[in-house]
């Protein structure tokens, strides 16, 4: 579903910084994978690759086989609208609009009919257990609501990748719970391919495989098994290997 091949990225300067070096993976489809490391490892460098928000030095990014680096302005658009799905620490919410208007705006960009709308805007919003949110403010619900609206927003449309990139980064612990089950409920339910950033342990236990970056280079890969407790000890260890700050090793919620 997504492959990456010799993936680099070489930022230009005073001083040259090369922040990804020959990354290759394959990621298939219905898979929950989590990108891990150090701060400035370059897993957010390696996600903007993917979602096509930044151009690669060089190497190739296929999803579905397609390279969205060969589609013209108007063909990337489109492209980012119907395959990707996106998930932002910061939800990216629009306040001049209700949590509604921002759920349906993929689709109304897409000029969909009111009646399409409505009908995916209950579908979804139930889904999330969000409906009696649809006529608020951003400003009138919780972070964690928000997070719900992003993630409603993101999957309104039916993508075939889902990229979150610290999507709990801003939420306390119950919160953090609640959208990481959905981010699974999703992925199990719908076979949704999701790929996720983050530096918390916990959140990166509900992902099936976690691969590791470190200075821009491929590290290490773990798998989960049945056990999401000894996943997330495992997720421990090899951040502990990798040195990166004690502060970013969250301790497991129940």
């Amino acid at each position: 579903m997504l492959r990456i091949r010799n993936l680099n990225k070489i930022y230009a300067g005073k001083v040259t910084y090369q922040a990804l070096s020959d990354i290759t993976m394959v990621i298939a489809q219905g898979e929950f994978v989590g990108i891990m490391g150090p701060s400035g490892s370059g897993k957010t460098t390696l996600l903007n690759m993917v979602s096509t928000i930044d151009l690669p030095t060089s190497g190739e990014v296929l999803i579905n086989g397609k390279n969205p680096y060969t589609l013209s302005k108007r063909q990337l658009a489109l492209f980012r609208r119907h395959e990707l799905g996106f998930v932002f620490q910061d939800f990216n919410l629009l306040d001049t609009l209700t949590i509604g208007e921002n759920i349906v705006l993929p689709l109304t960009l897409d000029k969909r009919s009111v009646n399409e709308m409505d009908e995916r805007l209950e579908c979804v919003t139930q889904q999330l257990g969000i409906q009696d949110l649809c006529n608020k403010r951003t400003y009138e619900v919780s972070g964690g609501q928000a997070q719900r609206a992003a993630i409603a927003r993101a999957i309104i449309h039916t993508p075939s990748l889902l990229l979150a990139d610290e999507p709990t980064g801003n939420l306390d612990s119950k919160a953090t719970c609640d959208i990481m089950g959905i981010l699974e409920r999703i992925n199990q339910t719908q076979g949704t391919t999701t790929l996720l950033v983050t530096h918390d342990a916990f959140a990166a236990s509900y992902c099936h495989r976690i691969i590791f970056i470190k200075d821009g280079r491929f590290y290490n890969e773990i798998r989960r098994g049945t056990n999401r407790q000894i996943f997330y000890q495992q997720i421990v260890d090899v951040l502990a290997l990798l040195g990166g700050n004690t502060d970013d090793v969250l301790p497991i919620r129940q």
